[in-house]
């Protein structure tokens, strides 16, 4: 406890305190704005010398001194006289010698109490992706964290087979490595475990061990040691149980292998089966039945599932109907279900003929007379022919109407009926709608009516004149310019003929082209109407340089001018330098027609100027397209293999430095010599090799003649040259 002061003391030190608050007045405070009183921590006698104790409480600061910071000297974190320049946070004072990976939350992991704390950073631990358990909670941290820098941690591996992939090494019962076991430790054994020898293993989800599996030994299924590869089928381990099973007979039943069909992971009896897997399930009276009724023997593999395979008595024995007599399909399922044989219920409306309207109410023997059922016919009049004959308005037979009397009538009575016109080839539009029947049926008869318009209309045909229908010719084909709503206004599409109507085209008058008013006939090719243009076109002179008539070939419908001509659509098209030449280069003296396509034509002067190759000494061919391109006479590539002998593939490739090895004559290409290069050192043995050769010569000439392509002949025939 301080010692209570004085009042004389007290008087004293406010006096003291007065003086320095008028002296901070006069000067400014080397703290700062400080805003506590001076006499908190400076006495009367000295301004230097502090109170011993200090009464000063750190804590008021917002940050209370504890452990270590409380008996560490105020200069060793206020390094300057202004207080609040120094920061809270632990990074202000102390260095990170963790580099940074763990953030800059130093109390995250230490504590006032001391920097090294390790109990106080195991607790922490817990926060990290690895928290520390059982045995890991005891070791020194050096066991784990042994190859990173000193105070670097991040880069520590969390896999247990990191650190105990030495005991996964040595661990024998079972061999880990031989096994092929995972170096995933913790798949059996757990981190809480006080010993490493405290193993679970947890079979894997494709095989859980349950129920019978679960009390196994490994041994039993992972026979000498072998846990890779193996199989999952029961069959694999249940083969003996499967062989020996006799009730049924599997082996012989032809049961499958998959025992899980049957039987459960609980033991090999019971077992049950579920026949409704088998593709044949059992309802109704089926369920009830002894298997050996149906499998017959203790025959189960191939057992037939139509109805008929065990059924064919029943139906041999029905007389109500007769199935046999009347010749009733085997597919018992038809009208009788599993329940039982009796009562059946035949579904009329799954055959062909469904049962409609009044055809429900009328008894089977009515159609299917003597019990025939087989063959039926479905078509109305096999049953209506009376009611077809004796109709008379309008009358059926006379009229010639099919017999197809579903076009009109239903299955609920014969009257009333329907005539759907538009079902018919002519479906009544417009006006016909509204026409009397006998206007088009005259007299009744409605087989064989025409459906062509001027059947009915020839009058309205011949009356037109506006334009005059008949003397122009037009075709009676009235839908072309009239519709069904009357026969005026009517309007006529050009651009349903031959001839559609485009650009100016559309607004000529129709007599310019159609003169004195003749519309079969006219002409479409432009030349008809464009005669006179064509003629007096001078630039260029269509008629003077033999220009076609297929005028579209370069006008529009738009106007004659301007025209554009495609040279690309002729048999030949404008490609590289072409297309920049003046026509008149071509066509001289305004010649388009014959015009020759071949390139010596215009380039006879490049050919017969061209030295290197001399083209004309050498005799080269006129086809310039072979070395040249459009784009310019030079360069040119010339194809040696391609043409003539292969130089640049086979033997010769690479055997020659220049032309002049071959062609000796620079002027002309046409001689060559082989010998030069092909010297024989017997010409004697040559002459041997070659009796009998018809045209053999010792000459370069004679060589190629007979060895065109390199290769030689041999009295086995041609093979190539070694």
């Amino acid at each position: 406890m301080r010692p209570r002061l004085s009042s004389i003391v007290v008087v004293g030190v406010l006096f003291a305190g007065a003086l320095l608050l008028r002296a901070q007045g006069r000067e400014k405070s080397p703290h700062g704005n400080l805003a506590i009183d001076c006499g908190e921590c400076h006495t009367a006698e000295s301004w230097v010398k502090l109170k011993s104790p200090l009464p000063f409480r750190h804590d008021s600061t917002g940050f209370k001194l504890q452990s270590a910071h409380s008996k560490a000297a105020c200069r060793s974190c206020h390094l300057s006289q202004v207080f609040h320049e120094v920061g809270t946070s632990c990074a202000d004072c102390h260095r990170d010698s963790h580099r940074g990976e763990f953030g800059f939350r130093c109390e995250s992991c230490h504590s006032p109490t001391t920097w090294t704390n390790q109990r106080e950073m195991f607790q922490v631990h817990s926060r990290t992706r690895f928290p520390l358990l059982a045995v890991h909670a005891r070791l020194d941290c050096s066991a784990c964290h042994r190859n990173q820098r000193p105070t670097e941690f991040a880069t520590t591996p969390a896999e247990c087979g990191n650190c105990h992939y030495e005991t996964y090494l040595l661990t024998s019962n079972p061999n880990h490595l031989q096994a092929g076991f995972s170096r995933r430790c913790e798949d059996c054994h757990a981190v809480t475990s006080t010993t490493w020898i405290d193993a679970r293993f947890s079979h894997p989800a494709s095989f859980p061990l349950v129920r019978g599996h679960g009390g196994l030994a490994c041994q039993r299924c992972h026979v000498s040691g072998r846990y890779e590869g193996l199989s999952t089928d029961c069959v694999s381990c249940h083969r003996p149980d499967y062989n020996r099973t006799t009730n049924p007979n599997h082996a012989s039943g032809g049961f499958p292998t998959s025992c899980q069909d049957c039987h459960t992971i609980d033991g090999w009896r019971p077992a049950t089966f579920d026949h409704s897997l088998s593709g044949f399930p059992l309802t109704g009276a089926h369920g009830r039945v002894p298997c050996e009724q149906c499998h017959v023997g203790g025959r189960y593999q191939g057992t037939p599932t139509d109805c008929a395979s065990c059924h064919l008595p029943d139906y041999n024995r029905t007389t109500d109907p007769n199935h046999a007599a009347s010749g009733f399909p085997t597919q018992c399922e038809n009208c009788h279900n599993t329940g039982a044989w009796e009562p059946a219920n035949f579904d009329h409306n799954a055959t062909r003929f469904p049962l409609t309207g009044a055809h429900d109410r009328v008894d089977c023997a009515r159609c299917h007379i003597g019990g025939r059922y087989k063959g039926t016919p479905t078509d109305c009049v096999a049953c209506h022919q009376r009611d077809y004959k004796q109709t008379t308005n309008p009358n059926h037979q006379g009229a010639g109407y099919p017999t197809t009397c579903q076009n009109c009538h239903t299955t609920k009575a014969w009257r009333p009926a329907n005539f759907d016109h538009n079902t018919t080839r002519f479906p009544l539009t417009g006006a016909h709608n509204r026409v009397d029947c006998l206007r088009c049926h005259p007299g009744g008869r409605y087989t064989g009516t025409p459906t062509d318009c001027v059947a009915c209309h020839q009058q309205d045909y011949n009356a037109t004149t506006n334009p005059n229908h008949q003397t122009s010719g037009y075709p009676t084909t009235c839908q072309n310019c009239h519709n069904t709503g009357a026969w005026r206004p009517a309007n006529f599409d050009h651009n349903a003929t031959r001839f559609p109507l485009t650009g100016a085209h559309t607004r000529v008058d129709c007599l310019r082209c159609h003169p004195g008013g003749r519309y079969t006939g006219t002409p479409t090719v432009c030349v008809a109407c464009h005669q006179q243009d064509y003629n007096a076109t001078t630039n260029p002179n269509h008629q003077a340089s033999g220009f076609p008539t297929t005028c579209q070939n370069c006008h529009t419908t738009n106007a004659w001018r301007p025209a554009n001509f495609d040279h690309n659509t002729t048999r030949f098209p404008l490609t590289g330098a072409h297309t920049r030449v003046d026509c008149a280069l071509c066509h001289i003296g305004g010649r388009y027609t014959g015009t020759p396509t071949d390139c010596v034509a215009c380039h006879q002067q490049d050919y017969n100027a061209t030295t290197n190759p001399n083209h004309q000494g050498s005799g080269f061919p006129t086809q310039c397209q072979n070395c040249h391109t459009t784009s310019a006479w030079r360069p040119a590539n010339f194809n040696h293999d391609g043409q003539y002998f292969p130089i640049y593939s086979g033997k010769h490739q690479g055997k020659w430095s220049t032309c002049a090895d071959c062609h000796i004559n620079p002027g002309n290409y046409r001689v060559f010599e082989c010998i030069l290069c092909h010297e024989h050192s017997n010409k004697t043995e040559v002459d041997n090799q070659h009796q009998g050769v018809s045209g053999y010569a010792y000459n370069s000439a004679a060589c190629y003649r007979c060895h065109p392509t390199g290769r030689k002949l041999g009295f086995g025939g041609i093979r190539r040259l070694p």
